[in-house]
């Protein structure tokens, strides 16, 4: 369902984008409503991570639109990107291996002056990752792969986004470790976050989303509710099987 206004949360329209002369993205639609957990699957090189470099401004579009919460950011550059609300984790984590759990969140909140609302913040990241209170003067390089996931996650909390995207959270990790990373997901949706979901792990994915896309070669072939997504044909033998 769109906004009052008839507006989405986030939304692209026909979203070109090229590396060099090479296009990655051939005219892209895709919109978020407030309050949803979508989801974008697909295969290495179709296009994934690169949709979401370019709503974060690593990425400039050639052509096309990105409006979010009724402003044009097609033109942002990241830092702009990151202060009008959306906060990116990106694939491979890329923590600051070299400083400690507290460093690192504090990176996340480098908009912020008040040392009282950063450690609310961190307060509220511990709820959902209470590992990384017990890891606050550890430096992140020597943790393992979960819970570098998980400080990656909590650095982009300390934004205080109102849209979280996460790109393939689950990547190297254990399964069980992968379980808890989407439980937390649930719980931070259900606490009304909005969260943008890349993830090779299709089955996961469509299981806690409201709504997924497909992305093959640049463009979304396919788009629907989870559900129907988790059960359509062709999804299911080239993703599920």
């Amino acid at each position: 369902m769109a906004n009052e206004n008839g507006t989405h949360f986030l939304e692209l329209k026909q979203v070109e984008s090229f590396y060099g002369k090479i296009q990655a993205l051939n005219g892209i639609d895709l919109y978020i409503n407030e309050g949803e957990i979508v989801t974008l699957i697909g295969s290495n090189g179709a296009g994934k991570s690169t949709t979401l470099k370019s709503i974060s401004g690593q990425v400039q579009p050639k052509t096309g639109t990105i409006l979010f919460d009724g402003t044009d950011i097609t033109k942002n550059a990241p830092h702009q990107t990151a202060l009008s609300g959306i906060a990116q984790v990106p694939e491979g984590r890329r923590i600051f291996p070299r400083l400690t759990v507290r460093e690192n969140l504090q990176i996340g909140a480098f908009s912020v002056k008040d040392k009282k609302v950063v450690s609310e913040r961190m307060e509220r990241v511990f709820g959902y990752f209470p590992r990384l209170k017990e890891r606050l003067e550890q430096k992140g390089g020597t943790m393992s792969g979960g819970e570098q996931q998980m400080l990656a996650i909590g650095r982009a909390l300390m934004m205080k986004p109102k849209l979280l995207m996460l790109d393939e959270p689950s990547m190297g990790l254990a399964p069980i470790i992968v379980e808890q990373i989407f439980d937390i997901v649930k719980e931070m949706n259900k606490e009304g976050m909005t969260i943008l979901l890349v993830e090779q792990n299709a089955f996961q994915a469509l299981q806690i989303a409201n709504r997924g896309y497909v992305i093959q070669t640049g463009s979304i072939v396919l788009e629907g509710k989870g559900s129907e997504l988790m059960t359509n044909e062709q999804v299911r033998e080239a993703y599920l099987a």
